[in-house]
């Protein structure tokens, strides 16, 4: 509630808000009615009908760009939505290839591989995919972000990039020919190469997993970062933390992440008039 009634958020753009229930601000309530307390079906039904309608309305034009509060996970499960998260669920509802971004004003993060299990990462991390996330990293970086020929480098999979194949031969022996392949940067050490970037040397690092990625960008920025669904056809963003449902309803959430995410929403809708056409 903080979020819609900030100033400058009401100064950046006209909110709709998808939903149950609205706060003084235009209100499309196609979606499931929905009280606290209730159960956790009803509120993942309610959650991923929102998603559904924010698209339908994205993609028509209706509205130019997206921005998603948390989701709890685990109840959009319960409701019959098989998706390990927003990221995913864009990306079947608008038939998108897409990449996962955490972006601050100090470092950007785009993840290979997102929500999976560990020990599943070194099968999915391929030569094939760390190109296309390259790919579609550098186009949106160009287009939303207006940073031209942006620097990108990718981050090890291994200690110290595998030492010579000491702990694994997985980065010279796929991420080694995906980064030229792709015309990229490293592989780098985890444990420099965000600190290189941090210090301006890269506009972007492609992290192999969900954990190293997202550890270094939120012990950067947390509250300050913001989730950037890149490869859509309109611009979506998210805060960087979850639903915190210890404190729901006390009012001492902090909005600074979800302040951010609208704001870096409405500037990207703005500068590139909402829609880039990739299929």
């Amino acid at each position: 509630m903080a979020a819609l009634a900030d100033p400058a958020v009401r100064a950046a753009c006209d909110l709709v808000v998808v939903g149950p229930s609205g706060a003084g601000v235009e209100v499309d309530e196609r979606t499931s009615a929905w009280s606290a307390g209730g159960s956790a079906s009803a509120a993942g039904r309610a959650s991923g009908q929102a998603v559904e309608r924010a698209v339908q309305l994205a993609m028509s034009g209706a509205v130019q760009g997206v921005v998603t509060a948390p989701i709890d996970k685990a109840a959009l499960l319960a409701a019959g939505y098989d998706f390990p998260g927003h990221t995913e669920m864009l990306a079947s509802l608008t038939g998108s290839r897409v990449a996962m971004m955490l972006a601050s004003d100090t470092l950007r993060v785009v993840l290979a591989t997102t929500h999976v299990a560990l020990r599943d990462v070194p099968r999915l991390v391929t030569e094939s995919g760390i190109v296309e996330t390259a790919a579609i990293t550098r186009r949106y970086l160009e287009a939303w972000f207006g940073i031209a020929a942006p620097r990108i480098a990718l981050c090890a999979l291994n200690p110290h990039a595998g030492d010579g194949g000491r702990f694994g031969d997985e980065d010279a022996r796929v991420l080694a020919p995906a980064a030229r392949a792709a015309g990229i940067a490293g592989p780098f050490p985890a444990d420099t190469v965000f600190v290189r970037a941090l210090r301006g040397e890269f506009d972007v690092v492609i992290a192999p997993y969900h954990d190293v990625g997202m550890t270094a960008i939120k012990v950067a920025a947390f509250g300050r970062a913001v989730n950037v669904t890149l490869g859509l056809p309109f611009p979506r963003t998210s805060p960087d933390h979850g639903t915190a449902l210890d404190i729901a309803g006390r009012g001492v959430a902090d909005p600074g992440s979800i302040l951010t995410a609208t704001l870096m929403c409405a500037r990207i809708a703005e500068r590139t008039g909402a829609i880039v056409h990739t299929h």
